[in-house]
């Protein structure tokens, strides 16, 4: 029998997707050597198949810019026009934003609340993260664990930059709702935001509204006679972009972050177009692109709990092994795909079916809708 599988126009973002989240996994490996809030005796380049893996051991901090631009681009796809147009309202909106990324915060938010105490027990310090009092835990609780710049990173850390995106949000249906869903108006908050402004905020917002950019002229090409030409152009930069940018990496030369920021919407601008590929292979990148946000969730419970039961034998953790950290990688996209498929899911459906009674849920949220932001950059 045939199979047969409603085509998903942005398979390739699902791609970077996924590999900005296993970028990050391995960009916090380097976490087993901490002693508290910083590395004891680490030698990078004795890490697990470390000249493979340079590129994301060293940056895959980045990872957190490619996640915005991604956003941005989701959002300007999928609702600009929704809301400018108000099809789609404030609590539809909303509902839809934290039913995707509350039920598993809350858990791992538990999870971790359980395990530092336990860790500290143990060792007389918490497990990277030392902030863990309950000023942040009710901070945590409401999504605004880091709206200050001074709060520092708590609990299960990564949270820190979903609590930016959800104010990022906000400024997103705000503006299209009651200001204007011109181009010009997001050229004007990149600049403003990346020239002027300073901080996670600042810099969430420069990459949300620039992927947004991307998503416009996308759209906008679709059916122009000169999108062949378009395409064929951005592809050149991209290509050429990224030899440069290869090559000054190598030479121990620092890539500005505003080469970044241009960057990362003409990759995002390529890869959007047609991705016909079969339905099976189509099944497992959009599985991929659904590990993210578990994956980036769970990564440091997960270091916790191995943290914990070493500790708990008088036994360091033997991070420069590579069976040691396949062992790893594989444990933390496996509980992704459970967690994905048993929770976070089910707990989606459940929330939207009750908070929106006559919507249809679940056709209304694509599989990439939810493009979670990464974590923050620490110095080794």
């Amino acid at each position: 029998m045939t199979e047969h599988r409603q085509p998903n126009k942005l398979l390739g973002l699902e791609l970077v997707r996924f590999m900005a989240a296993f970028a990050v996994v391995i960009w916090h490996y380097a976490q087993f050597s901490y002693v508290a809030w910083q590395p004891v005796g680490l030698v990078r380049d004795r890490l697990p198949f470390y000249g493979l893996l340079q590129p994301f051991y060293a940056a895959g901090e980045y990872g957190v810019w490619i996640f915005w631009c991604i956003s941005g681009f989701i959002f300007f796809w999928k609702y600009r026009d929704a809301i400018a147009d108000r099809t789609v309202g404030c609590r539809k909106f909303f509902v839809f934003r934290l039913s995707r990324l509350y039920p598993l915060h809350i858990a791992t938010l538990l999870l971790v609340a359980i395990l530092q105490p336990l860790y500290f027990h143990l060792n007389g310090y918490f497990f990277v993260y030392q902030v863990n009092d309950l000023k942040h835990f009710l901070l945590q609780l409401l999504m605004a664990s880091n709206w200050s710049a001074d709060s520092g990173y708590s609990f299960n850390g990564p949270i820190w930059s979903i609590s930016v995106e959800v104010l990022v949000y906000v400024v997103f249906f705000v503006l299209l709702r009651f200001v204007s869903r011109s181009p010009w108006l997001n050229l004007v908050i990149v600049l403003a935001a990346a020239c002027f402004g300073n901080g996670q905020i600042a810099c969430c917002l420069s990459f949300f509204y620039i992927g947004g950019i991307a998503a416009m002229a996308r759209r906008t090409i679709q059916a122009s006679a000169y999108r062949s030409l378009a395409e064929g152009f951005a592809c050149f930069a991209v290509v050429t972009l990224g030899v440069c940018g290869w090559v000054a990496a190598s030479h121990r030369f620092v890539v500005p972050d505003m080469a970044i920021l241009g960057y990362t919407p003409l990759l995002l601008f390529c890869i959007s177009g047609d991705f016909n590929v079969t339905p099976t292979i189509q099944r497992w990148i959009e599985a991929a692109g659904n590990l993210t946000y578990s994956s980036y969730l769970l990564h440091f419970p997960i270091q916790i709990m191995i943290g914990l039961g070493f500790a708990m034998h008088g036994a360091a953790v033997p991070f420069y092994q590579p069976a040691f950290f396949v062992a790893f990688i594989v444990v933390t996209f496996v509980a992704a795909r459970l967690t994905y498929l048993y929770f976070e899911a089910p707990a989606q459906t459940m929330i939207r079916a009750r908070l929106l009674p006559g919507s249809r849920a679940k056709s209304a949220t694509p599989s990439f809708a939810a493009a979670a932001p990464m974590l923050p950059r620490k110095a080794d």
